[in-house]
Order: structure tokens, then C-alpha cells, then sequence
């Protein structure tokens, strides 16, 4: 009635009254009747907003690439974007145009400028990998930009979700990415095989050599057995020569002993015939009778066997000799003869004696 309202804003709305093109008050959530024929109401949202985006750019290689991200920023000048863009509000707090969607278009814009030039010294598979390096620029190139500074807006960070080539290519690109993989995997494979051939060379290695070292012990035992032999043939062998020698000095000392045994045997006969050959000299030169004589032999048949010799050494000069067999008898029978004659059965002997010279 008669043009007087009523405006209530949150405390996220930066509200600026303009009555008769001057400012009448401003500031964040106000509330206030105004006069709807002179005044006019700025309402600028200063909380911040999430702007989606995504642009298309080219790589050094010409091939074209899609870049979608998201920008988060707020409004910090609202006086100084209330003085370039337009958000004034009806009546009943609608914007009467929609600079909100201008701002948001000058900001892609300002973020597809920061990244062109980065995109456009990158290949294709160097760019669809370079997320973080798109964030980098287009951060720094809106913190940078003379057109955001104007606009008064603080960027709070840019986020890139996708870098896409167009379906055809990325088609190629998994179709070789495919390739490589089946060849990485096919390489995985044969490595695998290879690692599996080469362990097992390296088992059949160490089995063989196992069976060397023990082959090596085995010689080894042999020759110990062998030298323990030789060893034992050695000190058997010194043995025999040592017992061989010890009986050739026995038998040469044995030798030796019978040597000076015969020699002392011999030299004792020596004196043993030296003795009797200088006891039996003065006798060897006398004559046998005197020797018998001096003998003084009593037996009758010693005497009668000297006789008996007298008679043979003179046996020339004897004639005729008679010589009873009971003389024979008497000489030869001995002491049972004799006892036997004397026996009262016996019979005298008779003899009879010629001689004549």
C-alpha cells in the first residue's frame, strides 16, 4: 500500500539499500520497511559456491581433450561486484536479472585461459595424466587474474575430476593400453616361467653340487682311508724291519758269542793239550814194558796178555806153541769162569805146554 514493503535477508546475504540512487543502508541480514518507488535492494550472496565446469582444449598432438572440474569460491568485495554485475532483488526477493550465471561463465573462463596454454604444450596421454597440474594452474591463474580481482572474488580451491579424450581415442588409447597390458602380461607370464626355469636350474645346480661336495667327501674318505693303509703297510713294513734287524743283531751277537765260545773252546783245548802233551812227553819216550811195569797191574790176565804179546812179537823165533782151551778159557771167562771151576762138579782144567826155540 502507497509502495511500502518489507525485506528480511539471512546473515549470508550482503544487502545493500539504494533510496534515490544513494546508498541508505547496507550490510549482512538486514531487515527493514522500504519505499518500493525510490528504493532499490542489492542482495549479494556471500557464502560460497561450488561452480561445476568443463571445457574442451586441444594438446600439442591435436588431439582434443574434455576437462571438467569444479571451482569453490566466495564473494568477498560485494560492494565492489555490486558495482560491476547486477543483483538487485524485486518486491519479493527475486533477481530481476541473472548476473549470477554472467559471473560464473567469466570465472570458466578465466580458469579455461589459465589452462589452454599448459594443455597445449602436453601430449594426449601426458594431459589425461596431469590432473593435479591443471589444479595447480587454474588455481594459480584465478588468484593471479586482474578480471577476479575486480570481480572481488577469493578463490578457495579448483578441483579437476576428469581429463577425457573423445570416445574414438580413448577407444585407441585402451585398445593399445590393452595391448600393452596383455604384453605386460604375457612378459609377467614368460618372467614367471623364466623365474620358475631359472629356480629350478638353480635347485638342479645346488643338487649336483651337493652331490659333488659329497662325492668330494667320499674321495676325500678314501684317500684318508687309503693314507691310513699306507700308513698302517709303512709301520708294518718299518715293524718287520725293525724285528729283521733286531734278529740280525741277535744272530750277529749270537754269532759273535759262538765265534768267541769255539774261540775260548779252542783256545782251552790248546791248553788242555798243551797240559797232557807236556804231562805225556817224559812217558812218550820210555818203553811199554817199563810202563806196564810201573802200571803194577795185579790182574793175572793182564799179565797173561802181555805175555801173549811177548809171545807174538817173538812169534819168529817160536817152534811149536800149545795152548789149552781151558788156559783160553781161564783168560777169557773172567771171574764167573772161574767161579765155576771152582764148583765140586767142575772139572780141571789140564793143559800142556812145548816150547822150544
Amino acid at each position: 500500500m502507497f509502495g511500502l514493503s518489507y525485506s528480511k535477508f539471512d546473515s549470508m546475504t550482503y544487502v545493500i539499500r539504494y533510496k534515490n540512487g544513494r546508498i541508505a543502508q547496507e550490510g549482512r541480514g538486514l531487515s527493514f520497511f522500504y519505499n518500493t518507488l525510490n528504493s532499490s535492494i542489492v542482495a549479494i550472496p556471500i557464502g560460497s559456491n561450488d561452480l561445476p565446469f568443463i571445457f574442451n582444449d586441444t594438446t600439442n598432438d591435436y588431439q582434443s581433450v574434455t576437462i571438467q572440474g569444479q571451482i569453490t569460491y566466495k564473494i568477498s568485495n560485494p560492494k565492489q561486484l555490486a558495482e560491476l554485475l547486477d543483483f538487485t532483488v524485486n518486491s519479493a526477493g527475486v533477481y530481476k536479472k541473472n548476473d549470477i550465471e554472467k559471473l560464473n561463465q567469466r570465472l570458466v573462463n578465466e580458469a579455461q585461459a589459465a589452462t589452454s596454454a599448459f594443455v597445449h604444450e602436453l601430449g594426449l596421454k601426458e594431459a589425461i595424466r596431469s590432473n593435479k597440474a591443471v589444479e595447480a594452474r587454474i588455481t594459480a591463474g584465478l588468484q593471479a587474474s586482474p578480471a577476479v580481482a575486480l570481480l572481488g572474488i577469493e578463490v578457495l580451491g579448483v578441483n579437476i575430476l576428469a581429463i577425457r579424450a573423445n570416445p574414438e581415442m580413448e577407444r585407441a588409447l585402451e585398445a593399445e593400453t590393452r595391448e600393452r597390458l596383455q604384453q605386460d602380461a604375457d612378459q609377467a607370464v614368460y618372467e614367471r616361467r623364466n623365474f620358475a626355469v631359472e629356480q629350478e636350474r638353480r635347485i638342479k645346480e645346488s643338487e649336483l653340487n651337493t652331490e659333488i661336495a659329497v662325492e668330494e667327501k667320499h674321495k676325500q674318505i678314501d684317500e684318508k682311508r687309503m693314507e691310513a693303509q699306507l700308513q698302517r703297510a709303512a709301520n708294518e713294513r718299518q715293524l718287520r724291519e725293525l724285528q729283521v734287524q733286531a734278529d740280525i743283531a741277535v744272530e750277529t751277537q749270537r754269532a759273535q758269542l759262538l765265534e768267541q765260545q769255539t774261540a775260548n773252546e779252542r783256545q782251552q783245548a790248546d791248553a788242555q793239550g798243551y797240559v797232557l802233551d807236556t804231562t805225556l812227553r817224559p812217558y812218550r819216550d820210555l818203553d811199554w814194558r817199563t810202563l806196564v811195569a810201573l802200571n803194577n797191574n795185579p790182574d793175572p790176565r793182564f799179565n797173561i796178555a802181555l805175555a801173549f804179546r811177548e809171545l807174538a812179537e817173538n812169534a819168529g823165533k817160536i817152534g811149536t806153541l800149545n795152548i789149552s782151551p781151558e788156559l783160553l778159557d781161564s783168560i777169557l771167562g773172567g771171574p764167573e769162569t772161574r767161579e765155576t771151576r771152582s764148583t765140586p762138579d767142575s772139572t780141571p782144567p789140564r793143559g800142556n805146554q812145548k816150547g822150544g826155540r
